[in-house]
């Protein structure tokens, strides 16, 4: 699939987002190595910490239908806005190195990966 059409579904998912609080809204378009596409937008709440990110909704579609490899995530929203530490480690848990696009509303993009936002993420020792 080609990374600009997972650009434009990540956009669109933006869309969808519920950011009555901050007002910023998130879209993201997960890629699957068995190469569907899933998306995600945010969903804020009053009481803050039942705040979801777009990051995990994508991941959590994508894990509903079965699929548990990853090897692209795209985040659309204002400005630049990179996974948050808890999205970081599920991404990891899952997706070992995973290639990150962010892309802002002009357009800009930058290329990252998850290994280079989280060097040295926790896990547990499978003996």
């Amino acid at each position: 699939m080609e990374i600009e059409s997972i650009i434009e579904k990540a956009k669109k998912a933006r869309e969808n987002a519920y950011a009555p609080y901050s007002g910023i809204k998130i879209g993201t378009a997960i890629l699957t190595k068995s190469g569907k596409t899933f998306t995600g937008c945010n969903i804020e709440n009053a009481s803050y910490g039942l705040t979801i990110c777009a990051e995990m909704v994508a991941i959590a579609n994508a894990i509903s239908e079965g699929e548990r490899e990853f090897e692209l995530l795209v985040i659309a929203s204002d400005d630049f806005a990179y996974p948050c530490g808890a999205c970081r480690q599920v991404l990891i848990e899952f997706s070992g190195d995973i290639k990150i696009i962010l892309v802002n509303e002009k357009g800009d993009i930058i290329d990252t990966t998850i290994k280079k936002l989280l060097p040295h993420p926790f896990h547990i020792s499978r003996k």
